[in-house]
């Protein structure tokens, strides 16, 4: 089956550099979009083509549907790739390209749709029988429902923005003389970053494991996963190191991982790559988070572990092809560990735009650097604070802590702060070398969080 002639990335930085590189493997000729204060932005550079959307503004550029489909109209291409984030779990986005003859290298509008919806994800796998941390049936429309909720479940809890992510929407409410001012705080993040003020509530496990779960679906219901990723290491519920294997989880665990995010899968009739996310407590229960419809930031320690490039795998799936293989072909091998450099201060995780006067990045065996910025490159205000993902792989986990230590110390970026000396304090400590850890460790080595 042939693949695709001409692909449109509608995202921006090291996102759209990896999606060219995995283009330009496959023979398919590329399209890059830009804000006008990109125009000489790596993934413009590296692309066949490129086409300017608007000024800086993520809404009137990355976010701009009918910019973006006259960009691929007047450029002639045969499929747009989200990347992540901005548009990549939009389903309206989805549906317009579909209309406008273009494929979406994506899951289908249904999929998005569902996986948006939290609250109603949950509902669906509760019906199947997969575990889901207790909460609310749906959404809380008033904070009187909250309040009865609340009493039903106990304290402390969570507020979850129902199409949200990142962080953004989630309030943790101790008791009830805290709910209403969270309630309001949350429905006015939803609001403000998704568009929808819909929360819903959800028992909150103070020491969890943030565990997610690869899966890959084609269009004649096949379903596998690529083994498990721990991405506990977060800062205001955003992921700063992932590692797989998962540390520390059992071969059984694991496996259980695995068939859930399998049945999930399922359970929606996925199609193309995901990821299932799990909490998992320190008994090593394990709850249904929700579905991520996209492909995630922490891709490559999977890709690093089984050798599939997902990105790949993307386009393939998106023109119609099926898996190229089942569940017991798929091997895990070695250990992985990515941390994601942002530029942000390495306490505060204060954002920290400006010119990068020099970089170094490491090298060496076993190391990867997906980055799309050099020295003279502006980090922008406006965007995302990634600089650059360092990705090691070794034969086990101590080897590749050791790895990342050494990486991290080659890593020279100047001229704006970055989260380097917050990772190699992470790589040093020795909590994190024995895997003892849960999504509370990194403020607690930063000193913001007590120990409980």
């Amino acid at each position: 089956m042939k693949l695709f002639d001409k692909v449109l990335i509608a995202n921006r930085g090291e996102i759209a550099v990896r999606v060219i590189r995995a283009c330009r493997e496959l023979d398919i000729k590329t399209v890059a979009v830009y804000s006008d204060i990109e125009r000489d932005a790596m993934h413009v550079r590296l692309a066949d083509e490129s086409v300017c959307i608007g000024p800086a503004s993520s809404q009137q550029s990355y976010l701009n549907i009918p910019g973006l489909i006259t960009a691929a109209e007047i450029t002639d291409v045969s499929a747009i790739h989200p990347g992540y984030g901005f548009l990549s779990e939009n389903a309206n986005f989805a549906e317009t390209c579909a209309s406008s003859g273009i494929v979406f290298i994506g899951p289908t509008p249904k999929n998005i749709r569902l996986g948006g919806d939290k609250s109603r994800a949950r509902e669906i796998m509760k019906k199947k029988h997969i575990p889901v941390v207790p909460g609310s049936k749906g959404v809380v429309s008033t904070e009187e429902e909250a309040i009865k909720v609340a009493k039903k479940i106990g304290y402390p809890l969570m507020f979850k923005a129902s199409h949200g992510g990142g962080g953004r929407g989630m309030k943790v409410v101790n008791s009830e003389g805290e709910l209403k001012h969270a309630f309001y705080i949350a429905q006015r993040e939803a609001l403000t970053a998704f568009g929808v003020k819909d929360l819903y509530l959800e028992k909150y496990i103070p020491e969890l494991r943030h565990i997610e779960v690869q899966i890959l679906a084609d269009g004649d219901g096949n379903v596998v996963h690529l083994g498990e990723r721990d991405c506990s290491i977060q800062r205001r519920h955003q992921k700063l190191i992932e590692e797989s294997p998962a540390p520390i989880a059992s071969d059984r665990i694991k496996k259980k991982l695995g068939a859930l995010a399998v049945k999930a899968a399922r359970a929606i009739g996925y199609r193309n790559v995901g990821t299932v996310e799990f909490a998992v407590d320190p008994n090593w229960n394990i709850y249904f988070i929700e579905i991520n419809t996209r492909v995630q930031v922490e891709h490559p320690v999977t890709e690093a572990v089984t050798g599939i490039d997902l990105i790949k795998e993307q386009i393939r799936l998106a023109a119609g092809m099926p898996l190229g293989y089942k569940q017991s072909q798929v091997k895990i091998s070695g250990h992985a560990i990515e941390c994601r450099v942002n530029a942000e201060d390495p306490v505060s995780f204060t954002p920290s735009p400006g010119t990068i006067t020099f970089m170094y990045p490491p090298g060496g065996p076993g190391v990867r650097v997906d980055t799309a910025v050099c020295a003279g490159v502006v980090v922008p205000a406006q965007y995302d604070s990634l600089v650059a993902k360092l990705i090691v792989h070794a034969r086990d986990r101590k080897e590749a802590v050791a790895r990342m230590r050494r990486a991290l110390g080659e890593f020279i970026i100047e001229g704006v702060k970055t989260t380097i000396p917050f990772h190699r304090r992470v790589l040093e400590n020795e909590d994190f070398i024995r895997g003892n850890f849960n999504t509370s460790f990194a403020e607690r080595l930063n000193g913001t969080k007590p120990k409980s």
